[in-house]
């Protein structure tokens, strides 16, 4: 059984759900070299989330984000923690609900998803920065 970790960096990118699964993947060529085993992917950060979702139609990732929008509104008068912005608590909110973390399957040197599967970042802030992915891999 073998164990690989290390960092990952994703390019910056814009508010929105983003198909991120080759920038991943590409990073990590361990990946390859385990016949059956898990990679665990935890992104460090409270204002963007990781997530599965269609890989396909952009369409999806389109309504993900306005349901999201919609469901966890900027500006809402309640709102205390708001020093960086009126995306700030929203992130927060947001991350909570999807979640910081995945584990996906691999078989024989690949990702086991399903034929739509993809891997997204949920990218909450108007105006973020690089995000860190932590990717640890264990497996034969």
């Amino acid at each position: 059984m073998s164990w690989y970790q290390k960092e990952i960096i994703l390019k910056p990118r814009g508010r929105g759900f983003h198909l991120v699964t080759d920038e991943i993947v590409g990073q990590i060529p361990e990946i390859k070299e385990i016949k059956v085993g898990l990679l665990h992917i935890h992104i460090k950060h409270t204002s963007a989330s990781l997530t599965l979702n269609e890989n396909y139609d952009p369409d999806v990732r389109g309504d993900m984000e306005r349901y999201f929008d919609r469901t966890v509104k900027e500006n809402e008068s309640w709102y205390k923690h708001t020093s960086e912005g009126s995306d700030d608590m929203p992130s927060h909110i947001k991350s909570t609900i999807i979640g910081t973390s995945l584990t996906i399957p691999i078989t024989n040197g690949k990702l086991n998803l399903g034929t739509w599967q993809g891997i997204y970042l949920c990218e909450y802030r108007n105006h973020a920065g690089i995000r860190k992915i932590v990717a640890t891999i264990n497996g034969e």
